[in-house]
């Protein structure tokens, strides 16, 4: 079995950055699996998601 480890990139992106962006996150469980929802609310269908068993932990991101 081969494994691995996925170390979070944090290479700064040379892009825009809307200053008006108002960013969210919250851990949705629909009964199967809990998954993090990270939304940009001040902008329709502008979110993400991922099983919370995939996303990286705060610790593991310093």
């Amino acid at each position: 079995m081969h494994s691995q480890s996925m170390t979070p990139d944090t290479t700064a992106v040379s892009a825009p950055v809307a200053e008006d962006a108002e960013v969210m996150s919250s851990v949705d469980d629909d009964g199967r699996v809990e998954r993090l929802v990270i939304a940009d609310i001040t902008r329709d269908n502008e979110w993400l998601s991922m099983p919370v068993a995939d996303a990286a932990s705060l610790p593991e991101w310093r």
